[in-house]
């Protein structure tokens, strides 16, 4: 599959959305060895859930497609610049490439919000107060994750 190919399909997620009010203008395709593995568009309005976004869903997709949560050798392709979350979710995906559409600027000119997570992430805005709290006992915690034996490291 070619890289314009991958790029149509996901932007005809994106007007699959759009067109039944699942939310806004955002599909994304994941591909493997020349071939789609994963699709999905937003989905925020329908499934009145915020972490709904194209790439995850496409993500979600991908992973159960592939019986994975590992989705090395994969790339995106995504009708908008992602927003923190959806890099966050790529990242932990392994997804080492990434082709967008459109970018934060042009998500911004139709009223989306991307903006402002990446000014709150360089310290440019205060949205979020974070406080530290029961430390030692979630050190604990981890300290019992990290001897156990039979954990799945990702």
């Amino acid at each position: 599959m070619i890289q314009d190919e991958a790029m149509q399909n996901a932007i005809k997620e994106a007007y699959d959305g759009i067109q039944c009010g699942d939310g806004g203008p955002f599909g994304s395709v994941v591909v493997k060895d020349g071939k789609i593995v994963g699709r999905g568009h937003n989905r925020v309005i329908k499934n009145q859930d915020p972490t709904c976004h194209g790439e995850m869903e496409a993500i979600r997709d991908a992973c159960r497609n592939l019986g994975t949560f590992d989705l090395s050798g994969c790339e995106l392709y995504t009708t908008s610049e992602p927003c923190p979350m959806c890099i966050g979710a790529i990242l932990w995906a392994n997804i080492s490439r990434v082709y967008q559409g459109c970018n934060i600027h042009d998500a911004e000119d139709i009223g989306f919000r991307d903006k402002r997570f990446y000014d709150y992430l360089s310290g440019k805005e205060e949205l979020l107060s974070v406080t530290e709290l029961g430390r030692a006992d979630c050190l604990k915690l981890f300290e019992a994750y990290k001897n156990r034996e039979d954990k799945k490291e990702y």
